[in-house]
């Protein structure tokens, strides 16, 4: 078998066989195979796609690429839960423990942010002594114990998507829906979870800008999840508001909690109440207005809450910030942003808030870039809001006082007023399954 007859093939807009998937996967991790002719199979790709048997084979190749989780000594039915990232969401921080505290296990592997705040775990790391390098016997006496416990991805689990995004990053690449699909779920795969949630971005601050290619991504993952014999189901939802008002670590870590003391933002709320429903239904809990109702009185009777503080404890992690959330420190340096006129903010460009987050330091521009966990942004006004001329409607943190400049300009561009309300669209815009 030779590269050359695979990259033809596809460029001939042929239907690739499982063999010549594993030869190209196998190939190319061990080095036998250059960058060059990678490069050039993934163009073939971005322009003649694959159907979803090609999609699933290479999903497959990359989740044998590398190590694959097996959890043997974890009691009962694991399940998880993948966004595929926006400005804002902090979901995990909440649906995890709530889907615990009702007794479904919850043994997640996240990686770190690049861009404009951090990952789950950078987050979780803005709590003082939080672990996230854990041995995998550790990791499972955790879950055992509280339910669950979140920690760093290992760098032999599925290392041919870390090549080979690498590749897609620098040869234009990236936005083909086969090669994204086979991405997430490829590392997601190798956790062996029995259900996958998948929560898919939609709008200005996500990497789908479109319902329609949302829908279109989010099918082909849940159609592989479910040959891969995961139960599995996708959510479209929207990205075109930043979830919430907090935008940076910490910051987002103290809003995640009060959601789970029943007090956060409506919105972020009610996305983190629909994701924890269907991880909940997945794992056959009960119906979905049973598992709602489920998930509503964990936040209600502090059990939610109560299972982040035990997972914090057990991963090292000082749990009294999470029941006395005024203990995280604070940025030396605020600015507060106010309206250039009045109006309804009639929309965003979230992806813009997100940029503006990083140039305070929240994000960062390479993977060796450190982290200020304080740094960040809260909103005080969010699209349909009316504001008058002079109006705070954010509020920047940092440690870098020179960083309010650009930032506070790239929030103020990406903001727009107009005199008449604009029509919101819902939250939760559509399931597939």
């Amino acid at each position: 078998m030779r590269m050359y007859d695979i990259i033809k093939a596809k460029r001939d807009n042929k239907i690739l066989t499982e063999e010549q998937i594993k030869f190209f996967i196998s190939g190319y991790v061990s080095g036998e195979i250059p960058d060059y002719q990678a490069s050039a199979l993934c163009m073939a790709i971005y322009f003649n796609g694959m159907n979803i048997e090609e999609t699933t084979a290479l999903t497959l190749a990359i989740r044998d690429s590398g190590d694959k989780l097996h959890f043997d000594n974890i009691e009962g039915l694991r399940v998880d839960k993948h966004s595929t990232g926006g400005v804002g969401d902090k979901t995990s921080l909440i649906v995890a423990p709530v889907v615990a505290s009702c007794g479904v296990k919850l043994a997640k592997m996240s990686g770190r942010g690049l861009g404009h705040t951090g990952g789950t775990v950078d987050k979780l790391e803005s709590i003082p002594g939080f672990r996230v390098d854990i041995p995998t016997d550790e990791f499972e006496k955790i879950v055992n114990k509280t339910g669950i416990a979140i920690v760093g991805q290992s760098a032999e689990l599925a290392p041919a998507d870390k090549k080979l995004y690498a590749l897609r990053d620098v040869t234009a690449t990236v936005d083909s829906m086969p090669l994204i699909a086979s991405s997430i779920m490829g590392k997601k795969l190798a956790a062996d979870d029995d259900c996958i949630v998948l929560d898919v971005k939609t709008g200005s601050g996500s990497f789908m800008k479109t319902i329609e290619d949302s829908k279109t991504l989010a099918q082909i993952m849940v159609d592989i999840g479910k040959k891969a014999g995961k139960k599995t189901l996708a959510l479209i939802t929207d990205m075109d508001i930043p979830l919430g008002r907090a935008i940076g670590n910490s910051l987002e870590v103290k809003e995640a909690i009060e959601v789970l003391n029943g007090r956060g933002p409506e919105d972020l709320t009610k996305v983190c109440v629909e994701l924890a429903t269907n991880m909940l239904f997945l794992a056959e809990k009960g119906s979905e207005d049973e598992c709602r109702q489920m998930v509503i009185k964990s936040i209600a009777d502090k059990s939610a809450l109560n299972t982040f503080v035990n997972m914090v404890n057990g991963q090292g992690g000082d749990g009294e910030y999470i029941l006395h959330p005024e203990m995280f420190k604070e940025a030396s340096f605020s600015m507060n942003i106010t309206a250039p006129k009045s109006g309804y903010i009639s929309r965003v460009d979230t992806e813009g808030y997100g940029t503006a987050s990083l140039l305070l330091g929240a994000g960062r521009n390479t993977k060796e870039d450190s982290i200020d966990y304080a740094a960040g942004i809260i909103l005080h006004a969010k699209t349909g809001d009316y504001v008058n001329e002079g109006d705070v409607i954010a509020t920047l943190y940092t440690e870098r006082k020179d960083a309010f400049s650009s930032a506070g300009k790239k929030l103020l561009e990406s903001t727009h007023i107009a005199d008449e309300k604009p029509q919101l669209r819902p939250l939760i815009l559509a399931k597939v399954q």
